[in-house]
């Protein structure tokens, strides 16, 4: 009896090899023979699931961060929607959560130093292939509107200076971890977890309510 494929299995697993052929070589060798060969699949059942290179493209980038939105979100919601009995709702411990949520953002270990390294290859190379593009503009979208409602809410608890624009400290705080993170994935020997905790922790102390 032959063996039944689970198209969706199928395709997250082919998603997957691009993310791995990306990782050890680059974006730009992820093509559909070295993803087939990865998968260990024939390239012919590669193309049954995926028109071609860029659709499959498409589908791993979309598949990329689905997982950093799905990270994110989850911290999100342990901070933003504490069980009535966390005890969460100190200052001290608003404050200490809105730095544990925004550092997930940052490549502070192995596993998250992939994911942003791998985003940045998407990213870029979404300015000379415009079926990334709304990809890439979808999750920094995500990220600003996240940011920008957990310094509401941080505001509206009275953990900010007064008199703060917050659609400026939004775009500040979202270009800080951008850099952050860019810093961290080009000079990983330079830029370490501790000096990106450091640097994230000084700007959220900058914008506190005395």
């Amino acid at each position: 009896m032959p063996k039944i494929v689970d198209p969706v299995e199928r395709r997250q697993a082919v998603a997957d090899a691009v993310l791995r052929v990306a990782a050890r070589e680059g974006l730009e060798h992820a093509s559909l023979r070295n993803v087939a060969e990865e998968a260990g699949l024939a390239i012919g059942s590669v193309r049954h699931y995926f028109a071609g290179g860029s659709e499959l493209m498409i589908f791993a980038m979309a598949e990329l961060a689905r997982r950093i939105d799905t990270r994110i979100r989850t911290r999100a919601r342990a901070l933003l929607d504490p069980a009535p009995d966390s005890g969460a709702d100190t200052a001290t411990d608003r404050r200490a959560g809105v730095e544990r949520l925004l550092a997930e953002v940052l490549p502070l270990d192995e596993g998250r130093r992939e994911e942003s390294s791998l985003w940045l290859s998407f990213v870029t190379a979404a300015r000379f292939r415009p079926e990334l593009r709304s990809r890439a503009a979808e999750l920094q979208t995500g990220l600003d509107e996240l940011i920008r409602h957990v310094l509401v809410e941080t505001d509206r608890a009275g953990g900010l200076a007064p008199g703060l624009d917050l659609a400026v400290e939004t775009r500040r705080l979202s270009a800080l971890l951008d850099g952050l993170t860019l810093q961290a994935v080009q000079h990983p020997d330079l830029v370490g977890p501790d000096e990106l905790r450091a640097v994230l922790r000084r700007h959220l102390d900058s914008l506190r309510s005395p």
